[in-house]
C-alpha cells in the first residue's frame, strides 16, 4: 500500500514516519481547511489585481501611445513598468506557496485535491492573468471551498473576477437590454450582443458536460441569463474592478435552460447553477475526472458510484466526495496505477528527496517591488513551464490533461530526465549520508529490494536519483 501515498499525496518524505492506517491518515486530512502553512507574505487577490490595473492602464494607456515611434524605448520603459508592477514575480511567490503546501503542510491529500480543482476550473493563459491572478484566484476561490458544496465551488468561481475576465462575460450584453439602447453603441458600431463563452463553459466543463445534452439554444439562453454579471470599469484601472451585477446589460424576460425555466434578474445565476449541479450527469462527470485523477484514465462505472452516491446523498459537500473518492483510489489502489503529471512529479521528487523546495520564505521576501526578482526568485514559474506543465498557463479553458498518454512523450519524459539529474544540486547535505536511498525507498515502495538492485548499478549520487527518479514504479502511483 506504499504508493497510496503517492497516490493520493506526494510520498514520506526521509524525515517522516510511514502512517500505520494508510487509509485514515488521508480521511483526517480533510475535514477542515487548515491555514496555510507558508510562513512568508501573502498578497491578497485584490492587492495583485490592482498591481494587474496598473500594468494594463499603464502599457495600453501611456506607454502605447508615448512611444509609437519608438519601439525601442518602449521596449524598455515597458519593461520598467514590468517590474513596478511586479510582472516576473508573483507566480512564482504563487507556486511556491502551492508547493510548499503540499511538501510541508500537515495535509498534502487536501493540497493534491486543490490542485485537481485549481485544473477543473482552470483560467487558461490568456491576458497576462498567470501574472497576476491566477494563483491568488486558487488560493482565495478554490481552497476555501473544499469543505463547502460543490454548488457553492461552481458559484464562487464563475463570479469570480478571474472567471468572468477570463470568459469574457463583462462584453456579454442582453440584445433587448437598456444598454442596447445607449447612443454611444451607435455613435461606435457596437450594438449590445452576448457572448457565450461563460455559459459554454459553464456548461461544458464546469458541470453537466455535454453528455447531458444540451444544446446551442440552452448555451444561448445561458448566456442571456449570465448577461450582467460584469467588472466594474474605470479609467484609472480598467477592466479590473470589482465584479458585480449590472442589470442594465442583462436581458429582460424568462430563459429556458434544459427544459427549465428561470426568471429575469441577479438571482437567475444561482438558481440556475444549483439545477445544474444536482444533475445526475454533473455528478458523474465530477465522478469520472476525481477517478482519472487519482486512479486510471479510463474509470468505471463500478469506481464513480461510491462518488456519486455521496454527491447525492451529502447535497455535494465536497468533504464527502473527496472521502468516497480517497476510499475507492484505497480499493482500487493495488489494480491501477496512475501516470504522474509533471508537477505532481516533480513535487514527489522534492519530498520524497528531501530538497530545497520551494524557494524560502526569505528568499521570495527579499524580493523588492519595481526590481527585476533574482533568478532563484523566478525558478518556480521557470521550472515547471521548462517541464512543460505550469499550473497557471494551461493551454485551454479545459485545463491540463489527466490521461496519460499526453504526458508520455519521449521530449517530456526526457525532461523528467534532465531535471531529475539537476535534483542532485537542491539536494540537503545529509542526503548524501550512507542509508539515504534505502530509507526513502523503504518508505515509499512495496518492492524496495528490487529497486535498491536496480539504483545499485550506479555508485555516484546524481546517478542513482535520476534511476530511482525516473524508475516505471517512481512515474506511476
Amino acid at each position: 500500500m506504499k504508493n497510496f501515498f503517492r497516490k493520493v499525496g506526494f510520498g514520506i518524505g526521509p524525515n517522516e514516519e510511514v502512517p500505520s492506517d494508510p487509509l485514515n491518515w488521508a480521511l483526517n486530512q480533510l475535514n477542515e481547511i487548515p491555514k496555510l502553512s507558508w510562513t512568508g507574505q501573502i498578497y491578497s487577490e485584490k492587492e495583485l489585481r490592482k498591481h494587474y490595473g496598473k500594468w494594463v492602464y499603464g502599457d495600453r494607456k501611456k506607454l502605447r501611445k508615448k512611444y509609437k515611434d519608438n519601439k525601442t524605448l518602449y521596449k524598455v520603459e515597458k519593461d520598467k513598468l514590468r517590474h513596478q508592477t511586479g510582472q516576473k514575480f508573483w507566480e512564482s511567490l504563487e507556486i511556491s506557496i502551492r508547493h510548499n503546501e503540499a511538501i510541508n503542510s500537515s495535509a498534502p491529500v487536501l493540497a493534491k485535491l486543490w490542485m485537481f480543482w485549481g485544473n477543473f476550473f482552470a483560467i487558461s493563459e490568456k491576458d497576462f492573468l498567470a501574472n497576476y491572478s491566477t494563483g491568488a484566484y486558487h488560493r482565495e476561490i478554490i481552497r476555501p471551498n473544499l469543505n463547502q458544496t460543490f454548488e457553492k465551488l461552481v458559484y464562487d468561481a464563475t463570479t469570480s473576477w478571474a472567471m468572468i475576465h477570463h470568459l469574457d462575460n463583462s462584453e456579454s450584453a442582453g440584445p433587448k437590454s437598456v444598454t442596447a439602447r445607449d447612443d454611444w453603441r451607435k455613435r461606435k458600431n457596437q450594438p449590445a450582443t452576448i457572448n457565450e463563452n461563460h455559459a459554454r463553459e459553464l456548461l461544458e466543463l464546469h458541470t453537466v458536460s455535454p453528455k447531458a445534452g444540451y444544446t446551442q439554444e440552452d448555451i444561448i439562453q445561458l448566456a442571456y441569463l449570465m448577461t450582467g454579471w460584469q467588472q466594474k470599469w474605470n479609467k484609472s484601472q480598467l477592466e479590473t474592478g470589482n465584479v458585480w451585477f449590472n442589470p442594465e446589460y442583462h436581458q429582460p424576460g424568462k430563459k429556458k435552460v434544459l427544459g427549465k425555466e428561470y426568471k429575469s434578474g441577479k438571482k437567475s445565476l444561482a438558481n440556475v447553477i444549483k439545477d445544474l449541479v444536482n444533475h445526475p450527469n454533473c455528478r458523474n462527470f465530477v465522478a469520472e475526472r476525481l477517478c482519472r485523477y487519482l486512479i486510471t484514465d479510463e474509470p468505471t462505472k463500478e469506481m464513480k458510484q461510491p462518488i456519486i452516491d455521496a454527491f447525492k446523498r451529502s447535497d455535494g459537500n465536497l468533504t464527502e466526495i473527496h472521502k468516497a473518492a480517497i476510499k475507492v483510489a484505497f480499493d482500487y489502489n493495488d489494480k491501477f496505477k496512475k501516470f504522474q503529471t509533471p508537477e505532481n512529479w516533480f513535487i514527489q521528487v522534492a519530498k520524497i528527496g528531501n530538497l530545497q523546495w520551494p524557494p524560502s520564505p526569505d528568499v521570495m521576501g527579499a524580493y523588492e517591488l519595481g526590481f527585476k526578482p533574482t533568478r532563484k526568485q523566478r525558478s518556480p514559474e521557470r521550472l515547471l513551464r521548462n517541464m512543460g506543465h505550469h499550473p497557471y498557463r494551461a493551454k485551454q479553458p479545459n485545463g491540463w490533461s489527466d490521461h496519460s498518454d499526453d504526458w508520455i512523450s519521449p521530449e517530456l519524459l526526457i525532461r523528467r530526465l534532465v531535471y531529475a539529474k539537476l535534483s542532485a544540486s537542491f539536494s540537503q547535505m545529509e542526503n548524501n549520508q550512507n542509508g539515504y536511498f534505502e530509507n526513502i525507498v523503504e518508505k515509499n515502495f512495496d518492492n524496495p529490494s528490487k529497486i535498491m538492485k536496480y539504483l545499485n548499478q550506479k555508485n555516484r549520487f546524481v546517478e542513482k536519483q535520476t534511476l530511482l527518479y525516473n524508475h516505471p514504479e517512481f512515474l506511476r502511483s
